[in-house]
């Protein structure tokens, strides 16, 4: 029986086993940004340490920085505080810090694999939960907590117990209009917020094949809201393709030593899982969320549950969806009002996600009643975006174009849900508060569905204005 590459690179990395029973991982690559990192450095400092290897430790400012005014000092004085005591502990430990004037900064999973830092075969840490999108690149990528931060700094390693891998088979070619979250959200409906504790996903077959990197990085960034500790992809000819030439990425014959160890790592063709779970793309139709977490959707032209077709395990969580949107049992989702509309994210907040988008958007006004915005996930992408004129596009239809930041994806910023507003929105969670109004509500969906509810004022089949 052959081995998958989860268990390949786990194994590669894996220092030894504590007392406790965990093992104790090494981490190639740890990744920091403002908003979980100061308290790990005051924890170094507290205890004298210093950051092991400072050249493995990539920090960014994403979260909680304004997308509109950038001015420093921030309005909101927390936010102020984070930004500075992130410069500070960059400074003093020697830290690569992507700031506000870098040309690099961004969202700190869009610009790890943007710069070439993220590569298949590493284990890749950050103090987010997300941070499983660098799975896309066939690495094993945990998103951690605070001790978990502190370790790392001062080790380079962290204790964490082996899970179970599953195995996540997609057949067929997705149908135009339909996209990589679309996949997602249906793997997630299927399978439940729940279904993935315990286990890392390995997303394959010809469906996951024939994705871009950008896409695939969307199917591994959800693998966390289906309960899964880690998503990853195997590396293959696009893989590489997309990293070579970056800047961190390997240079001329050093590339061709790194690919040939790339696919040692891949997955043997009879390895073994602790689980299968399969899906033809064919069939998938556009995904919206109409509940309170990720795993409450429905296809485009189906109706949200009847509380009396759910078993007892998930009609309570159904009933307080419904108390929560406002919505009625067994309505259908197309057709739903919405107030604002929000492209971005780390989810789908790369070029090829505003390109989708923009070509729906394109001669086209926002609804009166919406209010749009979109939000690069990088600089980089800002850049992009702006030299193809999809800002003008964006601009022109009525949409905000605004600076690379997390945004209105949790809100930390001045970018909010308010009230009752209901969200059409391009990020990765719909739970209570969320977006930063506790009574506000959140619809997520691909970035063409978003484009499309913006200028509709309501949820429709983007595929109709698409074929226009």
């Amino acid at each position: 029986m052959g081995r998958n590459l989860f268990n390949k690179v786990w194994d590669l990395h894996k220092v030894g086993t504590l007392d406790s029973g965990l093992d104790q991982l090494f981490i190639g690559l740890h990744l920091i940004h403002e908003v979980t990192s100061p308290q790990a450095f005051a924890m170094l400092k507290e205890r004298e340490l210093k950051v092991l290897y400072p050249d493995r430790t990539f920090a960014t400012v994403d979260h909680i920085v304004p997308t509109e005014d950038q001015a420093r000092p921030f309005e909101d004085t927390l936010a102020e505080k984070m930004m500075v005591a992130l410069e500070e502990n960059a400074k003093e430990h020697g830290i690569t810090l992507y700031d506000l004037k870098s040309e690099n900064q961004g969202i700190v999973h869009i610009i790890g694999p943007e710069l070439g830092l993220t590569q298949p075969g590493m284990t890749i840490a950050c103090g987010d939960s997300h941070t499983s999108t660098h799975g896309a690149f066939g690495s094993i990528a945990f998103g951690v907590g605070t001790s978990q931060i502190r370790d790392i700094l001062a080790t380079q390693t962290m204790a964490i117990s082996r899970p179970k891998v599953r195995l996540i088979k997609i057949d067929g070619s997705l149908s135009a209009g339909v996209y990589a979250k679309d996949i997602i959200l249906r793997v997630i409906k299927d399978l439940g917020v729940k279904g993935g504790i315990g286990y890392a996903y390995e997303f394959s077959g010809s469906g996951i094949e024939s994705l871009s990197m950008e896409e695939r990085m969307t199917i591994c960034n959800m693998s966390i809201e289906g309960g899964a500790r880690v998503g990853y992809i195997n590396p293959d000819e696009t893989t590489f393709e997309y990293i070579k030439g970056r800047v961190f990425s390997p240079k001329e014959e050093n590339f061709k030593n790194a690919e040939e160890y790339w696919k040692s790592i891949r997955s043997d063709y009879d390895a073994d899982y602790d689980d299968v779970y399969s899906m033809n793309a064919e069939d998938l139709k556009p995904m919206v969320t109409w509940g309170i977490n990720p795993g409450q959707s429905v296809g485009i032209d189906e109706n949200m549950p009847m509380l009396k077709d759910l078993d007892s395990e998930n009609r309570e969580t159904v009933e307080q969806a419904y108390r929560h949107m406002g919505f009625a049992e067994g309505a259908p989702i197309l057709g739903q009002k919405i107030n604002v509309a929000f492209i971005g994210s780390c989810t789908n907040g790369r070029i090829s996600d505003l390109r989708v988008a923009a070509k729906i958007v394109k001669g086209r006004k926002v609804n009166s009643d919406v209010r749009a915005l979109v939000v690069p996930g990088s600089k980089h992408v800002a850049r992009q975006a702006e030299a193809e004129g999809l800002d003008k596009i964006f601009i022109d239809a009525g949409f905000q174009w605004r600076n690379a930041g997390c945004s209105m994806c949790l809100a930390m910023n001045s970018d909010k849900l308010k009230g009752r507003e209901i969200s059409a929105s391009s990020s990765n969670r719909n739970f209570i508060g969320r977006q930063g109004s506790p009574t506000g509500r959140t619809l997520l969906m691909s970035p063409a569905m978003v484009a499309a509810a913006a200028v509709s004022g309501k949820v429709v089949d983007s595929r109709s204005l698409e074929e226009v």
